[in-house]
């Protein structure tokens, strides 16, 4: 799997450590960018666009933290 080009949903569900059906979601909603193979809703992502998402999500976390009063921030 580590050489890979394309993941699967289970494998990117693996990967998050969430299920497959938000897997799924993150991909229908287009937050997380994927193709369709065919017409058996098999769908595919790609290596790259996982790291994409995944720094993403570090930069709204980043942000959300950002705006939390002081004294909420340094609890962690």
């Amino acid at each position: 799997m580590a050489s890979e080009r394309f993941l699967t949903l289970a494998d990117v569900a693996e990967i998050l450590n969430i299920s497959s059906s938000q897997t799924y979601a993150l991909v229908r909603s287009g937050e997380l960018l994927g193709i369709q193979i065919g017409g058996r809703n098999q769908w595919r992502v790609e290596r790259s666009k996982l790291e994409e998402y995944i720094e993403h999500a570090y930069q709204r976390t980043a942000a959300g933290l950002a705006e939390l009063p002081r004294e909420l921030t340094a609890d962690r």
